[in-house]
Formats: structure tokens, sequence, C-alpha cells
């Protein structure tokens, strides 16, 4: 049997704030659900979380946008509404969370609402700084229960493009037992994790990203150095990428690393970081040797991987309580503080699931 894929990006559509965006984002995320499958009912509630968080940010916002990203996990696919911005943040989030609570000009569902609405709902604000909140919409309302590792990414294509030369994906590092009675799904098993960042930006640089998605789906390798040398013989003749690979064992509170290139891999535990060092190089131009580092993943640990769009010098214990969150809100607010928009920008979250 072959391991399978868990995730990786679905489309994502990015909205600006403008006058246009409430009617844009009710548009664009109506398409995006019945797209994925979402039947009607539920697509008028999808309709709703998007106009509401589109008039939160046209409000309040100083600058931001919403996301409308096809999550993928396994065979089952889900909506993201999400809503990031630079802004004064929420002084009264108890308050503003009470179902009915609006904004004058908004829909008046406000975020209580929302949460309500919505399959998963998260936020994080940081006063001064800004919100991000996140609004999940599952296509299949009796999915499994999710298994023990979450995660959650964003990619961004640099200004003027609609090709994004960064990407990543996550998959199963193993079979679970042939004799294993418990679905799949729920076992504590590893994962493999990978950051592509194709060099420079456009079709080309979208194209490396494509063909190393496609060769780390292909590939049967379990440890991340046997990943990167599957990704380097597949990309041969692209114009290469810098590509980390994290085998992600939560449960077993370990990570092995290996990563050629420009990219950032770290992990964070009680607001401290612990950077993961890549090896120069090229994935499909010059692979050395790459170290296979190892390191602990205590409880509540979080990995983040991101490609050089985002300034590496951002710090964990910047973001009060951020870390406790759903990887898409940890995603984007890293994003927002440390993103640049003269470069793609992809960026993945793993932690362990919270106990079920």
């Amino acid at each position: 049997m072959s391991a399978s894929l868990l995730s990786e990006p679905g489309e994502t559509v990015w909205l600006r704030v403008d006058v246009g965006l409430p009617m844009a984002a009710r548009r664009e995320a109506a398409r995006l659900a019945r797209r994925i499958g979402i039947d009607e009912e539920r697509v008028g509630s999808v309709e709703i979380a998007a106009t509401e968080a589109a008039t939160n940010l046209q409000r309040h916002a100083t600058d931001g946008a919403l996301v409308l990203r096809v999550a993928l996990d396994g065979e089952h696919a889900s909506l993201d509404v999400l809503a990031t911005d630079t802004g004064p943040g929420i002084a009264d989030l108890p308050g503003a969370l009470r179902d009915g609570a609006s904004s004058a000009g908004t829909l008046g569902v406000g975020l209580g609402a929302i949460a309500r609405l919505a399959d998963v709902f998260d936020i994080h604000t940081l006063p001064g700084r800004g919100t991000a909140v996140l609004a999940r919409f599952h296509a299949d309302q009796d999915r499994p229960q999710a298994g023990s590792v979450e995660f959650g990414g964003l990619t961004r294509p640099i200004g003027g493009e609609e090709m994004c030369g960064d990407t990543w994906a996550v998959r199963y590092a193993e079979e679970p037992p042939a004799e294993s009675e418990e679905e799949p799904e729920s076992l504590p098993r590893p994962v493999l994790a990978m950051m592509c960042d194709g060099l420079g930006h456009g079709p080309q640089a979208a194209r490396a990203g494509e063909v190393a998605q496609e060769a780390f789906r292909a590939s049967r390798a379990t440890r991340p150095q046997q990943v990167l040398e599957d990704l380097h013989r597949a990309m041969r003749g692209t114009r290469g990428a810098a590509v980390a690979v994290v085998r992600a064992d939560f449960a077993g509170g370990r990570l092995e690393f290996a990563g050629v290139g420009n990219t950032t891999t770290c992990v964070v535990t009680d607001g401290r970081r612990t950077s993961l060092l890549s090896s120069p190089g090229i994935v499909g131009a010059h692979l050395p040797r790459a170290r296979t580092v190892v390191a602990e993943a205590a409880p509540g640990a979080v990995l983040v991987m991101h490609s050089d769009g985002l300034n590496d010098r951002w710090a964990a214990d910047g973001f009060p309580g951020l870390f406790a969150r759903r990887p898409p809100v940890i995603a984007a607010q890293i994003l927002r503080d440390a993103g640049a928009r003269r470069d793609d920008i992809g960026v993945l979250v793993l932690k362990e699931a919270p106990a079920r």
C-alpha cells in the first residue's frame, strides 16, 4: 500500500479590502462552497459568514484581506473563510463573541453568530496590531473524527502574479498496521510535511512547485533525507527549489528534519522558538547530503515552516496566546506581521490535535 496524502494547497482566493469586498466575498465563497459539494442550505450560511467578515474588515481594518481557501484533509474538503487584518484589534473579545453583537453597518449577525454557523471557529486578536478570524465549513457533515495532527497553510503569489511558486504538502509517513481495527485517520501516526519555494516567481517557479508536490505525493520514502532525494530526481529540468521536509511524530515527541536552500523551519514551545537549519543547495540542481536534525516535540509544541517570502526574525513571544490557536490562524498572524509583498509567500503550521 502507498502512503496517504493528507493535504496540499487547494484553490485559494485573496480579496483585498475595498468598497466591493462584501459582494466579492459573498460571490466567491458561494462558488467555492458549491464546488466542494456543500449543500445549498449551508451555502447560505457560508455567504452570511463571508459577507459579515468582509464588512468587519471594511469598517475596522487599516489594511487586511479576506482569504477563501479550500482546505483538504485526506478525502474530505472544507472551505475556510479567513479574515486577517492590521488594525486596532478587539479590546473586549468575550463581548464581541456574544451572539447578536455586531458592528454598525454589518448584517447584524456578528462574530458570535459566525461561530455558531461554522463547523470550526477560531479567533486571535492583538490590541493595536490586528485580528485573524477563521470560520470553516465542512462539505461532509458526517466526516470521521480528525486524526492526531492538525495543520494548515497559506500561499500567496507576489503582487501582479496569479501563480505562486511556494507550496506545501502533508502526508502520512507510513501506513497504519494492517492488524489495526481502529479507523486509520484516528491513529497517532507520524506525518511528513514539505515546504517548497520554487526559485524566483511566476510560471516557472510555480512549475517547480507543482513537480515537487507530485514527487512528494508519489514518494514512498519515510525519512526527510530520502524524500529530498526523490524530489531532486523528479525536479531535474525545472528551475529548482529550496525545500524543507519534516517527519513529525507529536505523539512520540520527536521531529526529524532535513532541508536544502533558504527556507525557515522552527519549533515553538512555551513562547520559545528553536530553528532547524537547512544546508546550502538547490533541489533539482545541486543536492548536498543534507544533515538530518532531530528535535524534541514537547507537549504543546508547534511546527512552523515558511519560505523566504516571510522575514524569519519574527519572535514567538511577540504573539501572546497565538500558538494555542488553530493552524490557519497561526499562519495568518505570522504572515501578516512577517510577510512581504515583493515575493511569493508560503507558510505551513502543524501541531498535535487537541484531545476529543
